[in-house]
């Protein structure tokens, strides 16, 4: 038997500092760093890659949240630009394919599993809007600027190297059923064979590039209410979708204040509302009950993460309602500081891999599948209904002290996000661990009703936890992803570190200096 040590260091630099789950993305993002953008420029242009880069995770097609933190005044505001259901949306066309069966981590399923998948799962994208707000608010650069990296992979193309072939392989079938999907993503109904570094293979998006041309033109309201909405209407209408054009011309991301809370000292800005923002936060309430000192022995205190994890969760279903399935969901998150100290901590999705599996004909974007977020019984707190929006795992943080901000973190993962956020942020405020040996600990997750513990964790872990819950013993693996995946930046004086998840070899942190360095 083989066994194999991987690491990954943490970036260090007195300039800015992307972090995300892809390579190409970061780098787009860290060169507007290096021309003298902002962080919110930085963001807005990463998330933008990311689409295309890996589009089964995110994309202009979803929603998400992000928190910006100045890094002079220390103020936070939040966006939520998360999906909304379109207004027609009748609870009446999902019933239900069996009983509950009484356990708050139940997960009921839809016959034919309608609110999954196809063009009865969508809801009315935000990301466009949220983007184009948060970049008039507080970033530098222009729309039009903003979209050029984006347009230029696009044109390139997708990169088909062993782990796109994978992503594609995993739903090939259900991509196949979608002519769009299928001419965009398949060869003869499989998923195509990965190139080399001698011979890449890219699958060009040209009805993508057109569509980004499009907006770089014409402004990002025309995704609501000009050309691109009419174009995306034609494609709905066709498919069956009950969004129309007054649900995309209502659409609007939303300015909040962060909800907030302590730990250890730390003050945590988190989203507010319909997140895993307030849940994490109560999970580090209970937490703070426990001693988690250096000299606690790692038993003790995965224990406790347990039991934190799996009290809060239970009051989050029970109050606030399901939020898909307890299965990881897809998910970009990015993480960016600038030389100035300002953060931005921005998640986006499309919720499962490939989100609804559509591609739009016309416009060449994959569609969110956002009714999957809403519980499909009636009379949940988060009960399927029309024009509103629905409850989401997403949870990116700002973490501030002294009343400036120090960490901007977040992951993907679905129902495994907040609990490997909280495990980080208490290695280090507990134990004192640097971010890049926070993150490379071994985590559990008590997002599901067994606790699942990383094989590479102390023996001692799986023997404790298991007096109180049933634990499985998993491999923290890319595909699938049983611990979530996290991407972060910390300020530290006035210099900035990032970390990137460790054993992604596509996640980096990217240096915003003229010579990368």
């Amino acid at each position: 038997m083989q066994t194999f040590s991987i690491h990954k260091p943490a970036v260090r630099s007195r300039h800015g500092l992307v972090a995300a789950q892809n390579r190409y993305a970061a780098e787009a993002g860290a060169a507007v760093l290096a021309r003298g953008g902002n962080a919110m420029d930085a963001a807005v242009v990463t998330a933008l890659v990311l689409s295309i880069v890996e589009p089964w995770l995110s994309g202009i097609g979803g929603g998400g949240f992000l928190l910006h933190a100045d890094g002079g005044t220390g103020q936070v505001s939040t966006l939520d630009f998360n999906v909304m259901s379109p207004r027609a949306l009748d609870p009446a066309d999902y019933p239900l394919s069996r009983a509950k069966t009484g356990n708050w981590f139940d997960w009921p399923t839809v016959d034919g599993e309608k609110n999954v998948s196809g063009y009865t799962s969508m809801c009315v994208p935000g990301a466009i809007a949220g983007l184009a707000e948060a970049l008039a608010r507080f970033g530098t650069l222009s729309w039009e600027e903003a979209l050029q990296p984006a347009i230029a992979h696009a044109e390139r193309g997708l990169e088909v190297d062993w782990y796109t072939s994978l992503s594609l392989a995993v739903e090939a079938a259900a991509l196949a059923r979608y002519p769009a999907s299928a001419a965009l993503f398949l060869e003869n109904g499989r998923a195509p064979r990965a190139g080399d570094a001698n011979t890449p293979h890219y699958r060009p998006m040209p009805e993508k590039a057109k569509l980004l041309k499009r907006l770089a033109s014409a402004g990002a309201r025309d995704f609501y209410e000009g050309e691109v909405a009419r174009l995306l209407l034609m494609d709905l209408a066709d498919g069956g979708c009950v969004i129309d054009a007054e649900d995309l011309a209502r659409y609007r991301p939303v300015w909040q204040e962060p909800a907030t809370g302590r730990y250890r000292g730390l003050d945590i800005q988190a989203i507010p509302g319909l997140s895993g923002g307030p849940t994490f936060l109560d999970a580090c309430r209970r937490l703070a009950d426990y001693d988690l000192g250096a000299g606690v022995p790692m038993a003790d205190a995965a224990l406790a993460y347990a039991t934190a994890i799996r009290q809060a969760y239970e009051q989050r279903l029970t109050t606030m309602g399901h939020a898909a399935s307890p299965e990881a969901g897809c998910t970009s998150h990015l993480s960016v500081v600038d030389a100035g100290g300002t953060m931005v901590s921005l998640t986006n999705t499309l919720l499962s891999r490939f989100g609804s599996k559509v591609v739009l004909p016309r416009t060449g974007i994959l569609v969110n599948n956002g009714v999957m977020w809403f519980d499909p019984r009636p009379g949940q707190p988060n009960s399927i209904a029309g024009g509103v929006k629905p409850l989401a795992n997403m949870c990116p943080l700002i973490i501030k002290q002294d009343g400036r901000p120090t960490l901007a973190i977040g992951a993907a993962g679905g129902r495994t996000i907040f609990p490997t956020v909280l495990q980080i942020i208490s290695y280090m405020a507990d134990r004192g661990l640097t971010l890049e040996e926070a993150f490379h600990m071994p985590r559990i997750d008590a997002s599901t009703p067994t606790i699942r513990i990383n094989a590479r964790a102390d023996r001692a872990i799986p023997a404790t936890v298991g007096t109180r819950y049933p634990v499985e013993i998993v491999e923290d693996t890319l595909y699938p992803v049983n611990f979530a995946i996290p991407s972060a930046v910390q300020r530290n004086g006035a210099e900035n570190v990032g970390m990137a998840h460790p054993t992604s070899p596509w996640a980096a942190v990217a240096v915003g200096a003229p010579d990368g360095r």
